[in-house]
């Protein structure tokens, strides 16, 4: 599922999706000649997690909300980080080590506007963003993980 947001033309895409996702075009989306720092982060699967071995993560999510709330967000950081653009995808279903699990991009007038939106954004998909995550182990065992804790406060 993704939202083209007409109301805010900053925000050129908030979606979840089941298909694997392209830092390279999400960047592409950002680019724009008021644009002087241009930062993508891509969140990739990793293959352990707290000395646990992972062999896949099994992402679910109330899509119509997780949309709602990526746009609110996205909305949000070009506000307070004065972007020229914004840009964010999470993906759903399965998802193996080395992929991409989430990606942001952002531009701004100045790297430093970029990379502060792009982290706060990180932050706040993980404290609020509807999106669950199955962490699947070698021996069958399975454990459901939502949000984290971010240092500075939170859930």
């Amino acid at each position: 599922m993704v939202a083209t947001l007409e109301a805010d033309p900053r925000i050129r895409q908030a979606a979840v999706t089941a298909a694997p996702l392209d830092p390279a075009a999400l960047l592409e989306a950002v680019a724009d000649p008021a644009a002087g720092g241009n930062v993508v982060f891509v969140g990739s699967v990793r293959g352990t997690t707290a000395g646990l071995v992972t062999t896949r993560l099994e992402y679910e999510a109330h899509q119509p909300l997780a949309v709602a709330v990526l746009r609110q967000l996205a909305g949000e950081a070009a506000d307070r980080f004065g972007l020229v653009a914004v840009a964010v995808a999470h993906r759903l279903g399965v998802v193996e080590p080395g992929e991409a699990g989430v990606v942001v991009a952002a531009s701004g007038a100045h790297r430093r506007e970029a990379f502060a939106a792009a982290e706060w954004l990180m932050d706040q998909i993980k404290r609020t963003v509807p999106i669950w995550k199955c962490e699947h182990r070698p021996d069958g065992q399975r454990e459901w993980v939502h949000g984290e804790v971010v240092p500075g406060g939170g859930a």
